[in-house]
């Protein structure tokens, strides 16, 4: 969700930008519980990427910091479920919470595991001056990059030569 706007977007384009992008990204990624589909949604969906994307450059302290707003505003309360076709993972809100609220809280919970592992240095920022997107590296040696870069220049090759 947060590689969806540029110059962090593969099209280039914010994908985003519509409530219709929206729900192509929540069916993408097996999201469940309410959305309401509307531009308020939108909006709000919009807040929590620019939180998330600032939370990622934060050094180790500050994103606790940001890690512990995020599931004190939910007034979170971690637990186990299983559902659909999933086995048992974590929630720390109910099915029912605004969707930009889920999402930030799960990626409060996420962050936990980063920075309880001390590997804030796994979160990186595209090194490439015309990328600005966000990578995890989960490479044993810690030495993966960034592939929106190529992947725009390959895209762009593709669009020039139709």
């Amino acid at each position: 969700m947060c590689n969806t706007e540029p110059p962090a977007s593969r099209s280039g384009a914010d994908e985003l930008a519509t409530i219709e992008q929206l729900d192509a990204l929540l069916v993408a990624h097996g999201y469940t519980g309410r959305v309401d589909h509307d531009e308020a949604e939108l909006r709000d969906v919009h807040r929590t990427r620019t939180l998330l994307r600032h939370a990622w450059t934060l050094d180790r302290d500050d994103c606790v910091e940001a890690v512990n707003k995020m599931l004190r505003d939910a007034r979170a309360l971690p637990r186990l479920v299983r559902h659909d076709e999933q086995d048992w993972h974590m929630h720390a809100t109910e099915p029912d919470a605004p969707l930009a609220e889920r999402m930030r809280v799960e990626a409060a919970l996420a962050f936990i595991d980063v920075i309880r592992m001390n590997e804030m240095g796994r979160l990186r920022i595209c090194a490439a001056d015309d990328c600005t997107g966000l990578l995890l590296d989960l490479s044993r040696n810690g030495l993966k990059r960034c592939g929106n870069r190529m992947n725009m220049i390959a895209f762009r090759e593709r669009r020039a030569e139709s």
